[in-house]
């Protein structure tokens, strides 16, 4: 199976001024657990995921000042629609991430998680007889 078959095409993108209040509430509304961050001074995408969020809290920072740029990774692995789930897998384990954003020559084009490779993965519930 491929990244394709298994990606979010909800990809949620912010800018680098949003605050991590702003950003979290699209995250949450939209079911998400990373936004992808276009910076267009820097041409340069990133991603903030809900883990940065809450790193952030558990220092004790403001969620309404810290903006979504301090706390973006821009050291970013992107998939290929192409690639194996097997490839996309070990890249995050290498990496220790859970989300990868998914560009084809036009940009980003989604973003495939752990929990969508584990569902590809794991067989389907069978209903069980009452």
């Amino acid at each position: 199976m491929l990244v394709r078959d298994a990606m979010s095409t909800v990809v949620l993108t912010i800018g680098p001024a949003h605050t991590l209040r702003q950003a979290a509430r699209l995250m949450s509304a939209r079911h998400v657990g990373a936004a992808v961050v276009l910076d267009e001074d820097s041409s340069g995408l990133g991603i903030l995921t809900e883990r940065d969020i809450l790193n952030s809290l558990a220092l004790g920072q403001n969620p309404d000042t810290e903006t979504a740029g301090t706390h973006t990774t821009t050291d970013v692995v992107f998939a290929a629609p192409a690639w194996t789930l097997e490839e996309a897998a070990t890249a995050m384990s290498h990496g220790g991430f859970r989300h990868l954003i998914v560009l084809d020559s036009a940009g980003p084009v989604g973003i495939v998680s752990v929990r969508d490779i584990i569902r590809c993965w794991a067989p389907t519930r069978q209903q069980v007889p009452a």
